[in-house]
């Protein structure tokens, strides 16, 4: 007859149930725990002979006893009860197999597919497998933990308080045989752990006390074992040699079974130190040091274990995981991750190469990859120690062992930007078009790695700044890509390049800097045959391309590019306006312009071959104009570097005034200079004894514009100026007094009312100075007076020669119609004019000015001067009586824009004449012009919502025959994003408004996607699928929200 599962569990649950109290005696727990165990065995020998239902266990139990190697009858009671759960957890596991294997699964049911199979028999229940849990908690407690030596595993009066009973028990008494005790149980267990229902159970919780049993049967010897134990009533036997090594291949065997990461936990905890715990009574008590044959011993076995594969990741693991940030971390999870020490802890041992390994490069050469891959743990609990662990693993490496870092870990790190710099290398994959030299996923994990390592870990050691300098260039012309576009991996490169430029060296940033800009030779990227291209996830690729055929085109696109990361490194530099490198920057551009005025020599700093001269002075124009319309008179961040750009620009004076070609603009940044200097002096800065060094080398530049400088003005005050630095300030005359009162009076407040480029600032400082005698004439566009006559004169000063007195006057003109001043308001047609005739500058400072004032003059009187514009915009430079560029006419699609944005709602109200107007505007026979009006009609679009109805089926077909029919991409471009915007400025009202065109316009997004060559078409319809997608979800599955509705009866 066999034995059911359920015998074997009740009668090992009946053993383990805790026994019931029935009276209060005077013994002790030791000698009631005795009793307890002497009545539990007692009563199951008494069951198995008498009761029927257990008569096959008994049979079953027989045959266990009769393969084991050790006897059953004892004296001792504890002895006794372990050797009985022993036996039936062999029975258990004897059952599970026979059970297992009479078992025939039945056929699958092909009319219910779905159901599951049928369970094992030989699973457990939720009550078999606590009560399979409570005798192996008895086993290891009663069997092995009370056999350990002193400092091997956790001692039982730290458990809990049935385990200090249980010491107290067994503590002192251990018998002669405690070691041959010790090992029978510990191989019963390993058996019982060789079923697979079992395993779990048996290491799942008592993997620590079968490893620390292991070890002391493997490696402890007799000599060990008396020194530990000298109060022993009999010395224990030693094993023999064939069993200890049995147990090391048990041991060994175990280990590689086990999960690594707990492996790793327990291996830290039998090393473990002396330390004071608290035990379960709430009593203080002493951990022993583990000895040190064990200490030696388990850091064998962590090195080998750290040498496995994916090693490094397990004992990250084992060590963070048992903090709280496993699988089951839950709320602790975030306050691991601020114990940054525990994580600093990891990354010293990983750094440190182990005594038992004997080459540093073999062990830099197996872990370093196990190390990187640590930065790509995507689980949300571990990852930021992962990548904790990890960043000062790196730099710790790159500190310690500088070479064979840079082989294994920021070499591999930064291949893949590497690859981007040596594109001239590439000559097989050079002649195959759109073939992906670097994937999206390959790139983005490069950037984002070399972001974790620098930016969060922030450590410039010296090895890796060398190394990240190799690739800065790469990462910027990246940024640049992105800027382009959406990706995400636009912050990062910033940041990546913003780290680097702050932890450098000023010189090192600075010749950085000069590289990106096109000022010193680099290996950038080969623009005509390969390119980034966006990824499909947000992400960008490397492809190659083939070349422009077209000379033209080829420079054209070079020198768009060129201008775009001019535009790209002042957005760097605006954002270390904290720092002194973009003010620094900024004086090294000056003090190169001052060299190409007179000089054929390239900037400081220049070594080897540098660009063209022509080219590198064009750059160096471009970067200056770019810097002082996106950061102005912020990058300078102290005096030091305002007195170097004074002198920059006093230098450039004197070397025009030598070779006798200044100009306009030279004279009027003199000016600037000069009245910078005067007011520094007179008390605009607090100067310092180091800002008067720093203002010594200017004397000499004072001097030679005091001898040759035609003015006898600017003779004299640069005379006043070099007199008032050499005394320190001691003397000051007149001429220095009224230059500094002046530049620090009204003349600031202009200057704080430009809003325009570099060159306009200049420009306008020099007028200021020639105004200072006639600040009182009517003709001034800044006078304050709003008579008739006042007004003329500000008409005529904006048809002035001089650049800044006319983009004043356009600005005064722009203020009066915004205060409803009534000389305008009876003069629009006049005020119409002069801004209409104002566009056609070719200085941008002029026509912007006019543009911001045709736009504020539509806004005021909307009736009146919209349908002009619409006029001017519609007709062509063949129908027109006087013909207007197409330059000019997008000018006024600009305004157009302006004055629809600032309309708001009110835009509704001039749908007709607006819609015509740009419609007809997409037949133009100029491309720039048919993008024009579809970008306006896209700004329209977004404020008309349900006004958009009578006249959605124009636009929807206007649309369509532009995207399946233009020829030039721009087009293409702009009228796939009218349907992005149509989109994004109805939201949920799409459905209600565009429901008779819906259709029509998904199907035309997605022909845009599938057939349009233009890439960037591609993207606008991919944007304009995911705007509708968010529509429609949104539509669908609406946010939740809680709301309390208090109705009041009547």
């Amino acid at each position: 007859m066999a034995v059911s599962l359920r015998v074997v569990t009740e009668a090992l649950r009946e053993l383990t149930v805790p026994a019931e109290v029935t009276a209060v005696s005077q013994a002790s727990c030791e000698d009631v725990l005795l009793q307890t165990l002497s009545r539990k065995l007692a009563a199951h020998h008494e069951k198995l002979q008498q009761d029927p239902v257990r008569l096959a266990l008994g049979k079953l139990r027989s045959s266990m006893l009769a393969q084991l190697a050790w006897p059953m009858s004892s004296d001792d009671v504890v002895w006794s009860f372990v050797a009985e759960l022993l036996v039936l957890l062999l029975c258990l596991k004897q059952t599970m197999i026979d059970v297992l294997a009479q078992f025939t699964p039945p056929k699958p049911n092909p009319k219910s597919p779905e159901c599951a199979p049928p369970l094992s028999p030989d699973t457990l229940s939720i009550l078999q497998q606590k009560t399979v849990q409570s005798a192996l908690q008895f086993v290891v407690t009663l069997g092995i933990c009370s056999h350990l030596l002193p400092g091997v595993g956790i001692p039982l009066g730290c458990r809990s308080e049935f385990a200090a009973t249980v010491e107290k028990v067994v503590g002192d008494s251990m018998p002669a045989s405690g070691t041959w005790r010790l090992l029978n149980v510990t191989q019963v267990l390993l058996s019982i752990a060789e079923h697979p229902s079992l395993e779990s159970l048996v290491f799942t919780r008592h993997l620590g006390d079968l490893m620390a049993s292991l070890c002391q049967l493997s490696y402890s010897s007799t000599k060990d074992q008396r020194k530990a134990s000298p109060g022993h009533i009999a010395t224990q036997k030693g094993l023999t040699e064939e069993e200890q090594r049995a147990c090391q291949e048990s041991l060994r065997k175990m280990l590689d079974q086990v999960y690594q990461p707990n492996v790793i936990k327990e291996l830290l905890i039998l090393q473990r130190g002396a330390k004071v715990v608290r035990a379960r009574g709430g009593s203080a008590r002493t951990m022993l040091k583990a000895p040190a044959w064990l200490r030696r011993v388990c850091g064998q076995f962590l090195s080998q274990a750290l040498m496995k594969p994916h090693g490094v990741q397990a004992v990250v693991r084992g060590i963070v995981e048992g903090a709280g940030a496993g699988p089951a971390g839950g709320e602790c999870a975030e306050a691991v991750a601020a114990d940054w020490r525990k994580c600093d802890t990891v990354a010293r041992i990983l750094a440190s190469c182990p005594q038992q390994c004997l080459c540093v490069g073999d062990y830099y050469r197996h872990v370093c990859p196990q190390v990187l891959e640590l930065l790509h743990i995507r689980d949300a609990l571990t990852a930021r120690q992962f990548q904790r662990v990890a960043t000062t693993t790196l730099l710790s490496m790159v500190r310690e062992q500088p070479e064979l870092a840079a082989e294994h870990l920021l070499g591999p790190l930064l291949a893949p930007l590497v690859t981007c710099l040596r594109t001239r290398g590439m000559g097989e994959e050079s002649g195959k078009v759109d073939v992906v030299l670097l994937g999206e996923l390959e790139l983005t994990r490069c950037v984002e790695d070399v972001y974790k390592v620098c930016v969060v870990g922030n450590d410039p050691v010296p090895r890796l700044m060398e190394s990240v300098q190799m690739v800065i260039p790469a990462v910027f012309n990246l940024h640049c890509f992105t800027k382009q576009g959406v990706s995400h991996l636009r912050s990062a490169c910033l940041e990546i390049i913003l780290w680097f430029l702050q932890k450098s060296e000023k010189q090192i940033a600075l010749v950085m800097l000069k590289r990106l800009a096109g000022l010193l030779p680099m290996d950038f990227l080969l623009q005509p045959l390969y390119r980034f291209t966006a990824g499909s996830e947000g992400g960008v690729r490397l492809v190659a391309k083939e070349q422009e055929s077209d000379d033209d085109e080829a420079l054209y696109g070079k020198v768009c590019w060129e201008q775009w990361r001019a535009e790209c490194l002042a957005d760097v530099l605006s954002s270390l306006q904290e720092s002194s490198i973009a003010g620094d920057f900024f004086i090294e551009c000056l003090k190169g312009l001052a060299s190409f005025a007179g000089e054929n020599d390239c900037s400081p700093g220049c070594t080897g071959a540098v660009p063209d001269l022509e080219q590198q002075q064009l750059i160096t124009v471009q970067l200056v104009a770019v810097m002082c319309e996106r950061i102005g008179h912020s990058v300078f961040s102290n005096t030091v570097q305002m007195i170097e750009f004074i002198m920059a620009t006093l230098k450039r004076s004197c070397t025009s005034l030598v070779h006798r070609t200044e100009e306009v603009v030279e004279a009027q940044t003199l000016s600037m200079g000069m009245g910078l200097v005067a007011a520094m002096l007179g008390g605009a800065v607090q100067l310092t004894a180091s800002d008067f060094v720093a203002l010594r080398p200017m004397l000499p530049l004072l001097e030679q514009l005091s001898a040759l400088h035609p003015d006898p003005v600017v003779q004299e005050l640069a005379s006043d100026l070099r007199i008032t630095i050499a005394t320190r300030g001691a003397f000051s005359s007149e001429t220095v007094s009224k230059a500094a009162h002046t530049t620090m009076g009204k003349k600031t407040q202009r200057v704080s009312r430009s809003t325009g480029g570099g060159r306009a600032e200049e420009a306008g400082a020099g007028t200021r100075d020639r105004e200072v005698p006639s600040l009182g004439r009517p003709g001034n566009p800044e006078y304050r007076n709003n008579s008739t006559s006042d007004f003329q004169d500000i008409l005529q000063a904006a048809f002035d020669p001089e650049e800044s007195t006319r983009a004043a006057a356009l600005r005064t003109l722009t203020r009066m119609i915004q205060q409803r001043n009534p000389d305008a308001q009876s003069n629009q047609e006049k005020v119409l004019t002069v801004f209409l005739e104002n566009l056609n500058h070719e200085d941008s400072f002029v026509y912007l000015s006019a543009i911001q004032g045709l736009s504020v003059l539509s806004d005021v009187y909307p009736a009146r001067i919209l349908p002009q514009l619409l006029n001017e915009y519609q007709v062509s430079s063949q129908e027109a009586e006087k013909p207007r560029s197409v330059e000019t006419r997008m000018k006024i699609g600009e305004v157009l824009m302006r004055s629809t944005r600032a309309l708001g709602e009110m835009a509704s109200h001039y749908r007709d004449q607006l819609i015509h107007v740009y419609l007809m505007g997409t037949k133009d026979v100029d491309s720039c012009v048919r993008a024009s009006s579809l970008s306006n009609l896209g700004e329209l679009c977004t404020w008309l919502d349900f006004a958009l109805g009578p006249v959605i089926h124009e636009v929807t077909a206007c649309l369509s025959a532009i995207v399946k029919t233009e020829r030039e991409a721009e087009v293409r471009r702009a009228a796939v994003h009218v349907v992005t915007l149509l989109l994004r400025g109805l939201c949920e009202k799409a459905l209600q408004v565009l429901a008779d065109v819906l259709l029509e316009l998904y199907r035309l997004l997605k022909f845009a996607v599938q057939t349009d060559v233009d890439q960037l078409v591609q993207l606008h319809a991919q944007l304009a699928l995911e705007e509708l997608d968010c529509v429609v979800r949104g539509i669908l599955f609406p946010e939740e929200k809680l709301e309390k509705k208090i109705t009041v009866l009547p």
